[in-house]
């Protein structure tokens, strides 16, 4: 019956004996297998044979210490193989003693957790590199909340040199609708990110689900995806905070890089408004601030996102084309236009078609303001089929 135990325990761990000088006597298959040496190569060595230089000496004094007293020790062991590489072991090492209670041999039992530890080890780097992504991306947010505030600073002197060259009902036009479009790419920048915070969320969630089991292939891929998610909130504050930037100078730009500008700001809030944009986009340049003209894209986007209501079938087209000397944008939508006799009043301010709580009435007054100051165009507007259509004339030279 021992010896039926003893060949148990023998095929199935990782098993050898030494003398109380800590020579070998014994290894069996299991225990050549792990560590690449031979039978013939160990018996007779002492059993430092297999122990790592990276072991700290103070490790083997209590061990010692404990197996001659009489008493198991038991351990995770760091051991160096033949051929130089490491592996872990769990170790129980048993003094066997004589009949006379002293001790005659020491017999050690171990199974391989080298898996499990360097699983627990890459666990840890990643930890480490999420908390410095993540403090990287706070510093960043603190960076460029330090830059916002710094631009609502110059957007407020902006402000008042505005307040300085007008009369007080245009300056009070100008504060109220800044404020208005202000809120507008807030809402679009909430847009940008509550669609990636989602996944962000569930990946982790996968991540650990995976990490639980061990999966370290399945955790490196949903790891990779997280990272992926971050840099691209991250480039979204970058894009947003360079699209503010109000010291921008009059120059040649291309309109159609300007209309893609809107479209991308706008994107999340067309989608969740099943909006369909058809746009035929010529590569035209003119002279001018490409945001600013990008604002006003914008507000017609949110203008017929409004009157579209309850509509099912929603599109808006925007074409480039040029006359003479002249760029053409024609942005045109199906929200049933209005009545001919208010056409003449659309671009006159806190003129609006909708409830109070919809709008000021300050957007279409604003956007004709900015055409006229930074592009030198002009805007028209006329019912058109089952909607308007705003023609904006830019000259193309400076």
């Amino acid at each position: 019956m021992n010896q039926t135990y003893q060949e148990a325990i023998e095929n199935s761990n990782i098993v050898s004996r030494t003398d109380t000088n800590g020579i070998i006597t014994f290894v069996n298959d299991e225990f050549c297998k792990i560590s690449g040496f031979t039978k013939e190569e160990l018996l007779g060595k002492n059993h430092n044979i297999v122990r790592h230089p990276d072991v700290p000496k103070e490790n083997f004094t209590t061990l010692w210490q404990t197996i001659l007293n009489k008493k198991p020790y038991k351990t995770t062991v760091k051991n160096l193989c033949k051929d130089g590489s490491t592996i872990y072991l769990n170790t129980t090492i048993t003094p066997i003693l004589d009949e006379s209670n002293d001790i005659k041999e020491f017999i050690a039992i171990r199974y391989d957790v080298t898996e499990e530890v360097n699983l627990k080890k890459n666990l840890e780097i990643k930890d480490k590199e999420l908390k410095l992504l993540n403090q990287t991306l706070e510093e960043k947010v603190q960076k460029q909340t330090a830059q916002l505030l710094k631009l609502n600073q110059t957007l407020e002197h902006r402000v008042q040199e505005e307040i300085a060259k007008n009369e007080e009902k245009q300056k009070l036009l100008f504060w109220q609708s800044k404020m208005a479009s202000l809120g507008q790419m807030i809402a679009n920048i909430a847009h940008q990110w509550r669609q990636p915070l989602t996944e962000l969320t569930l990946t982790l969630f996968n991540m650990k689900k995976e990490t639980s089991k061990n999966n370290i292939k399945k955790s490196n891929l949903y790891y990779d995806e997280s990272l992926k998610i971050i840099n691209n909130m991250s480039k979204t504050i970058d894009d947003f905070s360079n699209f503010f930037n109000p010291n921008k100078e009059k120059e040649f730009f291309f309109l159609e890089n300007a209309i893609n500008e809107a479209l991308f700001i706008t994107k999340k809030m067309l989608e969740k408004e099943s909006i369909s944009i058809y746009s035929n986009l010529e590569n035209i340049k003119v002279f001018g601030i490409s945001n600013e003209l990008s604002q006003v894209i914008i507000n017609l986007l949110q203008n017929s996102k409004e009157a579209f209501s309850n509509k099912n079938n929603k599109e808006v087209k925007i074409d480039i084309s040029k006359k003479n000397k002249f760029a053409i944008i024609e942005y045109s939508d199906n929200a049933g236009g209005v009545k001919e006799e208010l056409l003449e009043k659309i671009f006159e301010p806190y003129f609006t078609t909708k409830h109070q709580s919809n709008g000021t009435g300050l957007g279409l007054f604003m956007s004709k303001m900015i055409l006229e100051q930074s592009l030198n165009a002009e805007i028209i507007v006329k019912n058109f089929c089952d909607g308007l259509k705003f023609e904006i004339i830019i000259p193309m030279e400076k």
